[in-house]
């Protein structure tokens, strides 16, 4: 069997850290709900190998002290890294790199299975949209 066994790493190309990208992923970017999370994502093509680069980011108004934040911010990124491959299977589908940001909607502090949860919500619904703009596009 000549089966790659999924990559659970979280590095630096994984992150999305540019501001330019940032901006133009909150300006362009489409976004739906996976309650706790507002996911906004952006199709780049253009790369010669499809990534997938993300950002999590809490509500200072909705958590005041950093700690919380941080915390929430750790768990999204956990998450994310531990289930990647639903993302990547997407962008490597597309033939082209995707850039999400994952902003936090609830005011109370999250579980690991609550945050899990939606993230695979969001790996499912991504799939469906870019799939069915994808198909749009083809015809």
């Amino acid at each position: 069997m000549n089966r790659q066994t999924p990559s659970y790493t979280f590095c630096k190309e994984e992150r999305l850290c540019s501001n330019k990208q940032i901006d133009l992923l909150f300006t362009r970017g489409q976004s739906f709900i996976a309650y706790p999370l507002r996911v906004v994502y952006m199709l780049r093509s253009g790369d010669d190998i499809p990534r997938v680069a993300i950002l999590a980011s809490v509500s200072k108004k909705k958590f005041k002290r950093a700690v919380k934040r941080n915390r929430v911010k750790r768990l999204i990124r956990e998450n994310y890294r531990l289930n990647k491959s639903e993302f990547q299977a997407v962008a490597h589908a597309l033939g082209q790199s995707v850039d999400i940001a994952f902003l936090y909607l609830k005011d109370e502090l999250p579980d690991f299975h609550e945050i899990e949860k939606a993230i695979l919500k969001a790996a499912a619904v991504l799939k469906q949209r870019t799939v069915t703009e994808n198909r749009k596009k083809e015809a």
